[in-house]
């Protein structure tokens, strides 16, 4: 299994370590923070291909980090002698006795133990060829990589001759629905599963009886006849059209597996993600097997993701598996604990996640928990209605900004889901305030959040005394004549306005939200959003 992953100046990243656990790994991050990147540097140092081909073919400039090759080139103009930049993958392995050939310290820790690297390098023949074109340093804007070349390494420094001694990567990109794991693995992996080595004899036997006698069909005698007739105009020899029976012409390269009868690339995008992505689960765990999983959610809609997901929540015992998701279903599903938030040096875990906490999401995926994830700062509110008048108090603060603009985001939920909320945002220390009405209980409110106030970046704002709700809140905050205009209406007393504002909540919050008038809001909104 993979322990570490260590990037240096390949793409997002400059310098960056990550460890991952033995059984499933889930990442994410924000667009362009490096979760396919990380699945394809894995894969590139486990297989020496990128995209599907060898590395060799597939160097370029924009490969190496954008920050490294801009320092690179400010080095050279400057008229300094920088060292050509080099990119480097390292993988560190289990220390288990069939990685015993690729010990070795030559890696960036420095320490003694199993793991491959490959590195992309200056080729020390080109290196004149190299000099000549430096000395001009106007002319350089990108690494030179026409005079590079790769090294694939163990730990020992021995170049890797046999990709078999290294975990069997699959990697899985489901935007694409690529699987770059070898010629057809999914149909190979049908015939290994289910064909034994007798059947396997006779469908081989019947295709090839099937091959011979393609030529004594009719319409093909008719069509062969015909091409007879050109002997001398093509070729001097007889022309005839039939089907190879050699031994390269294997029925494994030539049956496609069908579902409900249809051929395999006939299938909907959803219906191939979901059985590469199983078929690639499916191989034997003893074989070191590694499953790198892009956007598993990517073609499958809701009831599809659902079961695809518990199958893979199934298979992945005694398999380790890095998924990168954008999907909050996949991240509940798969276990928060599970969570690597990425970082430009590595990632954040949440492994301390109370188990009820990981239970309650994982039986209602539904929650948005890569929201709150993902958000720079976040406000939690009890409802709709709160979320609206918040979202509006927040811009009449902020220079007409909402808190998207911002990096903040505002959600709502009930007061349970609230601390399930606040106990993922221990984990990773994020900036959290709460919006509660006190329902004419304070204390009891401010009891239920007692232990987050301890944190420095947890801030729960509760409604002081009375009234007790939003509503009248806002009215105490406002005078009748205000409200009434922010929602068109002409009550004339405080009751029959406050009876339509609770019996119309999101109505009202909504106008509140639109209108032209801006309105005084209650203390702890302004606490909130200050």
């Amino acid at each position: 299994m993979l322990r570490k992953v260590l990037i240096k100046n390949y793409r997002a990243f400059r310098d960056f370590k990550l460890e991952f656990s033995r059984g499933v790994n889930i990442i994410v991050g924000s667009n362009d923070a490096g979760k396919s990147t990380l699945l394809e540097a894995i894969n590139l140092a486990l297989t020496a291909r990128l995209h599907g081909y060898p590395i060799s073919a597939e160097i370029s400039p924009h490969l190496f980090n954008q920050e490294t090759t801009a320092q690179y080139v400010r080095d050279l103009r400057s008229g300094g002698k920088p060292e050509p930049p080099e990119i480097v993958i390292e993988v560190v392995l289990d220390d288990v006795p069939q990685y015993a050939g690729l010990v070795g310290s030559n890696n960036l820790l420095g320490v003694d133990g199993p793991g491959v690297r490959l590195k992309i390098v200056l080729d020390e023949d080109f290196s004149d060829g190299y000099q000549a074109y430096i000395a001009n340093p106007d002319n350089v804007t990108l690494v030179p990589t026409e005079y590079y070349t790769w090294l694939w390494l163990d730990f020992g420094g021995n170049p890797v001759k046999n990709a078999r001694y290294l975990p069997d990567a699959s990697l899985i990109d489901a935007s694409g629905i690529r699987l770059q794991n070898g010629t057809d693995y999914y149909t190979q992996q049908v015939i290994d599963r289910h064909l034994e080595t007798a059947e396997r004899v006779e469908l081989s036997r019947s295709y090839r009886s099937l091959r011979e006698t393609f030529a004594d069909i009719d319409a093909i005698g008719g069509i062969n006849t015909k091409l007879a007739a050109s002997q001398g105009a093509l070729s001097d020899r007889r022309l005839s059209l039939s089907i190879d029976v050699s031994p390269r012409a294997a029925w494994e390269r030539t049956l496609v597996p069908h579902l409900d009868d249809l051929p395999f690339q006939f299938v909907g995008k959803g219906g191939q993600n979901s059985l590469k992505i199983m078929l690639a689960l499916a191989k034997k765990a003893d074989a070191s097997h590694v499953i790198l999983v892009e956007e598993p959610e990517n073609h499958l809609s809701f009831s599809s993701l659902n079961m695809t997901m518990d199958k893979i929540a199934r298979a992945c015992t005694g398999k380790q598996v890095l998924v990168t998701t954008h999907s909050s279903f996949v991240l509940n599903k798969l276990g928060l604990g599970n969570l690597i938030l990425l970082t430009p040096a590595g990632g954040m875990r949440i492994t301390d996640l109370p188990p009820d906490t990981v239970d309650y999401f994982m039986k209602l995926p539904g929650f948005d928990t890569l929201r709150m994830v993902l958000a720079r700062r976040v406000i939690l509110v009890e409802g709709p209605s709160d979320e609206l008048v918040v979202q509006r108090a927040y811009r009449d603060t902020h220079d007409g900004r909402l808190p998207l603009q911002d990096g903040v985001d505002v959600m709502s939920m009930d007061g349970l889901s609230a601390r399930r909320f606040l106990d993922v945002a221990v984990q990773l220390e994020k900036p959290v305030v709460v919006v509660n009405d006190n329902d004419g209980d304070e204390a009891t409110i401010r009891a239920r959040y007692q232990a987050y106030e301890e944190c420095s970046f947890i801030r729960i704002c509760i409604g002081k005394g009375s009234p007790e709700t939003l509503e009248p809140q806002l009215l105490a905050a406002n005078d009748r004549h205000t409200l009434n205009q922010v929602l068109g209406k002409n009550y004339h007393t405080d009751d029959k306005l406050l009876a339509y504002m609770k019996r119309e909540k999101t109505t009202c919050a909504l106008a509140i939200f639109e209108s032209a008038r801006s309105i005084t809001m209650p203390e702890y909104i302004r606490d909130a959003i200050t």
